[in-house]
């Protein structure tokens, strides 16, 4: 196998695994901001009971982010050192902002939000969980910024010559706001709001279906429902303007993801199907007539620009693309179908008893998860053979002194490390979720707690 092979496995499983936690703090960050929010209008101490009990959740996960997130740093030195001195100006300015307004703001304000329950006052303890989830979305903000940036590279120009040449910003702005990064971060924070959402749903059904902590989970359930609608909707409005932005930045792609070949035809949208790359041809595929050629185009007339308008060394690997994209979409689909499921059930007022949808709910919690890991391969496979898009390959900014027996051996020890890490959060979460929430006769409120402080 070749070291850069080698290489993007590495990568690939490290940011893979890594991508598990981000999404649920930004997710459970907001859900977190919706209960305080909620207790101090109401008073009412059940929201609170809920703060407290996800706040656990959330730190915990917030620690994994953090852990298995410092080894991706490392890699750009020791795999890819051409490309980060070829970039590094540009690429690591955003890791940098990440640093300094996300990182910083998210954990100096964790301490307050994990430890000043009865130390502060609610206002600020919900001001401080305002911030940690505001920190939480900043870091995506400059994530997203850096790797759209490798997609749709903007706002700088290339110094030096050979070897020494290297990209340098020349418009910070522009490189901020490239063509991409708009609609591929509301789309990664609209797919962190439904990893938040159910993980909400799945405990909060998993007590219903015990008979345990009914009317927390109630409560809790109602206001996962409220954000998983909210947000299937919203990310499938910021997806469909996300593929339209890759049909005019990055065509290539968006032929991958439905196996068009053919430029001057009228574009199909399959649901499913095999790509048989060889034959240049979907098999086993149901597709819509013309449907892609209408949502990039706006009619069903226009044709759409098909693979063959590429060299086959400028073209990514087809299949693997259209199946994650389409695993993703598919699920996006799911869940705009159980977020109304779910609102039309309570309405009914079967919300909380029919068994059925509460088992839906409790394996809801696994879609997310896949729909992010399928997309997120979806976009970087897609980029391919480009590490940055039409301006330098993957195969040329690998380290030139790296080994293949040293990728193999760090990536087997990185494999067993994240393997002990994720069983240590399975069990962790497994025992809060079991131990459940504290009951409210055991906790006074926040609120009558600062009463009786500033009475005496």
């Amino acid at each position: 196998m070749s070291i850069e092979i080698l290489a993007r496995i590495q990568f690939a499983f490290t940011i893979a695994f890594h991508y598990i936690y981000p999404p649920l703090s930004i997710g459970l960050g907001i859900i977190l901001v919706l209960m305080e929010g909620m207790f101090l209008a109401t008073k009412n101490v059940m929201y609170e009971r809920m703060a407290k009990f996800w706040v656990k959740i959330f730190a915990l996960t917030f620690a994994m982010g953090v852990a298995t997130g410092i080894v991706m740093e490392f890699e750009f030195g020791t795999n890819w050192a051409t490309y980060s001195r070829y970039v590094g100006d540009v690429f690591g300015s955003a890791l940098a902002a990440e640093g300094i307004f996300a990182f910083f703001l998210e954990s100096g304000f964790l301490a307050i939000l994990v430890f000043g329950w009865n130390r502060v006052s609610p206002k600020v303890h919900f001001f401080a969980t305002c911030m940690v989830s505001l920190g939480s979305m900043l870091s995506a903000v400059w994530i997203v910024v850096a790797n759209s940036w490798m997609q749709t590279p903007a706002g700088y120009h290339i110094v030096g010559e050979g070897m020494n040449a290297r990209a340098e910003i020349v418009d910070f702005w522009a490189m901020v706001f490239n063509p991409s990064s708009v609609h591929r971060l509301l789309h990664v924070i609209s797919a962190a709001w439904l990893a938040g959402a159910t993980v909400v749903l799945s405990v909060s059904a998993y007590y219903l279906l015990k008979n345990r902590h009914q009317e927390f989970a109630k409560s809790s359930l109602k206001i996962a429902v409220v954000l998983l609608t909210i947000a299937s909707l919203f990310q499938l409005a910021t997806g469909e303007r996300s593929a339209v932005g890759v049909s005019k930045n990055q065509p290539a792609k968006l032929a991958a993801f439905e196996a068009h070949y053919d430029s001057s035809s009228i574009a199909p949208f399959y649901l499913f199907g095999w790509v048989n790359e060889k034959e240049e041809r979907v098999q086993f595929g149901i597709a819509v007539p013309k449907m892609l050629s209408f949502l990039v185009h706006g009619n069903f007339t226009t044709p759409v620009t098909g693979l063959g308008a590429f060299k086959k060394e400028d073209r990514p690997p087809v299949n693997i693309i259209f199946q994650t994209y389409h695993i993703m979409v598919g699920i996006g689909i799911i869940l705009i179908i159980i977020g109304f499921a779910s609102l039309y059930l309570w309405w009914k007022g079967t919300l909380f008893t029919n068994k059925l949808m509460l088992k839906v709910f409790v394996a809801s919690v696994l879609l997310p998860q896949i729909a992010n890991q399928a997309g997120w391969f979806s976009a970087e496979v897609g980029r391919q053979p480009w590490i940055v898009y039409n301006m330098l390959r993957t195969s040329e900014g690998l380290s030139q002194t790296v080994k293949a027996e040293q990728i193999v051996f760090s990536l087997i020890l990185f494999t067993v490390i994240y393997l002990l890490l994720f069983a240590l959060f399975i069990f962790l979460l497994d025992q809060k979720i079991k131990h459940g929430p504290e009951e409210s006769t055991e906790i006074p409120s926040e609120y009558e707690h600062q009463k009786q402080i500033f009475a005496s």
